[in-house]
Parts: structure tokens; C-alpha cells; sequence
């Protein structure tokens, strides 16, 4: 019972902030700026989503069949159609209730594979293994492309922070920072360690360890190369949609590759945030975009058509996959 509360407890907080993101989207919104929205979509190529789509659809086939390539060390060899229904039906669950579509995945694939959903956790958990590292990557490389726009906005929050009434840098400040950085990462290990058998901080230190573990469990998949080469895949596609998206509007259109590294990265941080990224995805998206001085109206309609797209993909394609999966395998057996 006390289980139940906590999880109703977690879902009922990540939806409020979705619904709080939403809220801090169009609370200073007014009908000039809800004009100006309007034009920007009206105005939109909307032909371009074609190519996002298609991209981000072969983005969830290779995830599916990288998902496949992560089986094969456990002696199972799924049907593509079925680890790509699992995966779509998945994010379609996430969408709602987060964390969810893991478990419901694995549970389809168990069902229509005959495969045991309890060893398909451990494949789970070297996937998002990867996919932190890869996100990791991302940002490490929009900081260098984009340092004009991001290092400089990073630099400006450095030099308020840490300057003193003269503006000089106070390196009393710095002092301050790095003492109380140690003391803090002191006190969480020191809590790690005397408090590791409360339910809290054994899920922290789970999280730690399983993505530890899924890095680690790297030398057992067999096919090591084409594991590799799906992850670069999947994150590629990601980037060129990102990109194509900035070329759907006339006004972020001259941005570039490198605007769409920094979008990809901190539209992946907003689809963590709450569920599906809805509210989250968008306001910071438009948060970036103000970065490269685009207008707060341009940045609200780029944020909500990137969302957008990538919503109705998970919801059209996740309803097909869920409506065929039950027919195919009966037709399949027979």
C-alpha cells in the first residue's frame, strides 16, 4: 500500500510539472505575441517535418534493433516487428506515466517472444547506460561548436557569480565555491555509505551502479561494432531532425547545424524532466533560442512544433504498433 502511494505520489508530482512548464510557457504571453506565434506556424515549411518524421522514425528502428543485438549474449532472437512494437508501445506508455514503458516493453516482448521480461531489465539498463553517455558527448561538443552563444551566456553566469563589487574576479568567492563543492560531495558519499540500506538512497545508489554496470557489461555483447554503430546511428538522427526543425521557421532557419547540437541537448534534458517533455521540452527550448536572439514568440512556436512532431510520432506510431502487434504473432504462429 505504502509502495502504491509513493508511485502515485511520483507520477501525479512529474505531471504537475509538466502542467508548471506549460504554465510558465504562456503565463506573460499576450495577443501580440499570441499573433506573432500564430504567423510563425502559419508561415512554417511544413514539408520539412516530413524528413524529421521519417528521420526520427529510423532513429526508433535502430534503437529496436540494437535493443535486438543487446539480446543475443541472453540466447533470444526476437522479430524485429515485435522489438520495434515494444519499443514505440513503450515510449507511448512514457508518455503518461514515466518509467512505465520499460517495464511495459518488456513485458510485450516477454509475452509475443517467449523470452523471461526479468533478464530483459539488464539490456534496459546498458541501453540508458549509454544513451547518459551519449547525451554527455552531445553536450561536450555544443559547448565547443556553440561557445560564441552557450560558453559566452556560461561565462556571463561565471563572472556574476563569482566577481566582487568592483567586478574584478573574487577569488575569496572561488575559494568558497570549491570548499563547499568538496564538503558537499564528502557529505553525499558519507550518506551513500551510513545510510544505504533506506529505500532513498539505496535507489541513488543503484542508479549509480546500474549505469556503471551497463557501461561495464559493454565486453559481453557479441557484436560489438554494429552495437556501436546503431548508438552513433540513433544520435545522428536525433541531431539531424533537431537541425531540420530549426529549418522549418524563417527566422531560426540560419542557425545551423551547430544551434541544432545545442537543441538536441537541451531538448533531450526537457524530455527527462517530465513526461513525454511535455511544458519542460518546449520552455527551454525557447529559453535557447533566446540565446541566439530569437524572439520569445519564434522560440515558443519552434519549441512546440519540435514537440509536437516528436509527440505525434510516439502517438500514432505507438497506437499502429499496439493494434497490429496481437494480429501479427496470431497470424505468425498459424
Amino acid at each position: 500500500m505504502k509502495k502504491k502511494i509513493i508511485t502515485i505520489f511520483q507520477y501525479t508530482f512529474f505531471f504537475l510539472l509538466g502542467v508548471l512548464f506549460v504554465w510558465l510557457t504562456i503565463k506573460d504571453v499576450n495577443q501580440e505575441q499570441w499573433n506573432s506565434i500564430k504567423l510563425s506556424v502559419t508561415n512554417a515549411r511544413h514539408w520539412i517535418f516530413l524528413p524529421v518524421i521519417l528521420l526520427l522514425i529510423l532513429s526508433h528502428l535502430s534503437r529496436a534493433l540494437r535493443w535486438k543485438i543487446l539480446m543475443e549474449p541472453l540466447g533470444y532472437k526476437p522479430s524485429t516487428f515485435n522489438t520495434f512494437s515494444a519499443v514505440m508501445i513503450g515510449y507511448l506508455v512514457n508518455a503518461g506515466v514515466p518509467r512505465l514503458g520499460e517495464v511495459v516493453k518488456c513485458t510485450l516482448l516477454s509475452r509475443y517472444e517467449n523470452v523471461r521480461a526479468d533478464k530483459l531489465i539488464g539490456t534496459i539498463v546498458v541501453e540508458r547506460a549509454f544513451d547518459a553517455l551519449c547525451l554527455a558527448i552531445v553536450f561536450v561538443f555544443a559547448l565547443l561548436l556553440e561557445g560564441d552563444v552557450i560558453g559566452e551566456y556560461t561565462y556571463s553566469l561565471f563572472q556574476s557569480f563569482f566577481s566582487d563589487q568592483t567586478g574584478q574576479v573574487s577569488i575569496l568567492k572561488i575559494s568558497a565555491f570549491l570548499i563547499s563543492l568538496i564538503a558537499i560531495i564528502a557529505v553525499i558519499s558519507f550518506l551513500l555509505k551510513r545510510f544505504g540500506h533506506l529505500d532513498f538512497i539505496f535507489k541513488i545508489k543503484n542508479i549509480i551502479y546500474g549505469i556503471w554496470l551497463g557501461l561495464n557489461s559493454f565486453r559481453f555483447i557479441k557484436n560489438k561494432l554494429a552495437f556501436l554503430l546503431h548508438t552513433i546511428f540513433i544520435w545522428t538522427m536525433y541531431l539531424l531532425s533537431s537541425t531540420a526543425g530549426l529549418y522549418a521557421l524563417k527566422d531560426t532557419d540560419h542557425l545551423g547545424i551547430g544551434a541544432g547540437l545545442a537543441t538536441l541537448a537541451i531538448g533531450s534534458v526537457g524530455m527527462i524532466i517530465t513526461p513525454g517533455g511535455i511544458g519542460a521540452y518546449p520552455w527551454l527550448i525557447e529559453k535557447l533560442m533566446g540565446l541566439y536572439q530569437i524572439s520569445p514568440s519564434t522560440g515558443k512556436a519552434l519549441g512546440w512544433l519540435l514537440w509536437s512532431a516528436q509527440t505525434v510520432i510516439i502517438l500514432v506510431v505507438g497506437v499502429i504498433c499496439l493494434a497490429l502487434i496481437a494480429s501479427y504473432n496470431k497470424n505468425r504462429k498459424k
